[in-house]
């Protein structure tokens, strides 16, 4: 009787074990088959910026991140990291396509080495008011050259403004004549160094932070940047002429890395990507108080602004060198050209 009664408990507990195992196959395939919702995966992940923390590229991350984090329910979440905590912009860029960090933003300028597509927007005039250059990047071949950088395992998600490019100097600055010979500071870039030796001007490139001392030295009599670097550079102490020719207007890009983008789902994709279109607004107003409280610092600080009134000998005076460009980016150029207001 013992034994008998030793075995039924042991039945009944295999049979019982039988029912669970059962059970939990069940709820796994139905999972497959949608019918139990299958918790969702978290994640945490990074995004670099080398600005400060109220420029407005890191306002439009900070605000990208938030309506991620909103739209998951907390379910993924963005850290911001400013001033070039993790690194700087070519460091970073390299860790994004390696996966080791998810997100960054950076300027469309080096990523012409990735989709040299990109070598178009900064060609000097080509872009004749920012109403041109939003009309551009919202269309059909903005969206291409963003697409364009997977091959270089990132994605492009969208563009946040960085307002135009003027040059600034020591000595004073009226017209295009005024920049022969002097020695301006560039990105290093064979674009930007034919496009000085077009104006007249002595092309010297050198990394950004040791701009400042280079004007304080003579080393460089100017540069050329958007208002708001230009004040928060502090170049402006030094070179107190400055002249609005606005004769680039590249836009910045916020970038998601392939391995990232890859491992996400098409739900979790689609919010990324509107959540970073829909962060573009709030970039762009911040970028115009920015600019407007810029214009106002410098004019307080005796900084002598000329506008530019006939862009036509600027243009004039480069035409050659963009035409030269101009035929290995004819579909680029094209675009450009139909999306004028």
């Amino acid at each position: 009787m013992k034994k008998r009664k030793i075995t039924g408990v042991l039945a009944a507990t295999l049979l019982m074990g039988t029912i669970l195992a059962a059970c939990g196959k069940e709820e796994a395939s139905s999972t497959k088959g949608g019918g139990t919702k299958q918790e969702e995966p978290k994640y945490t992940f990074r995004l670099a910026d080398n600005q400060p923390p109220d420029y407005p590229t890191v306002v439009g991350d900070k605000k990208f991140a938030e309506l991620v984090e909103e739209r998951t329910n907390g379910r993924i979440k963005i850290d911001v990291f400013p001033s070039a905590q993790l690194g700087d912009e070519k460091s970073v860029l390299e860790q994004v396509q390696l996966g080791a960090i998810e997100f960054t933003r950076i300027n469309a300028s080096p990523l012409a080495e990735f989709n040299n597509q990109f070598t178009a927007l900064g060609l000097p005039y080509v872009f004749e008011s920012e109403e041109h250059l939003w009309n551009f990047l919202n269309g059909e071949m903005g969206t291409k050259l963003l697409d364009g950088l997977e091959q270089s395992k990132m994605k492009g998600l969208a563009y946040y403004d960085s307002g135009s490019r003027n040059f600034y100097s020591t000595k004073p600055l009226k017209s295009v004549k005024d920049l022969k010979g002097q020695k301006i500071r560039v990105q290093q870039s064979k674009i930007n160094i034919d496009f000085m030796e077009a104006l007249g001007a002595s092309a010297t490139p050198m990394p950004y932070g040791e701009v400042f001392s280079a004007l304080q030295t003579g080393i460089i009599d100017g540069a050329e940047n958007n208002l708001p670097s230009i004040d928060s550079s502090n170049h402006y102490q030094e070179a107190k002429n400055l002249i609005l020719d606005h004769h680039q207007r590249i836009p910045e890009v916020l970038l998601i890395s392939k391995a990232a983008w890859d491992k996400l789902s098409e739900k979790d994709q689609k919010i990324i990507k509107q959540a970073a279109l829909d962060s573009v607004k709030t970039q762009r107003e911040e970028w115009d108080k920015w600019e407007e409280r810029s214009t106002k610092k410098l004019e307080d600080a005796g900084v002598v602004f000329t506008e530019v009134k006939d862009i036509q000998p600027w243009k004039n005076a480069v035409k050659s060198m963009v035409d030269s460009y101009s035929k290995d980016y004819k579909e680029v150029i094209e675009a450009i050209d139909k999306a004028r207001p």
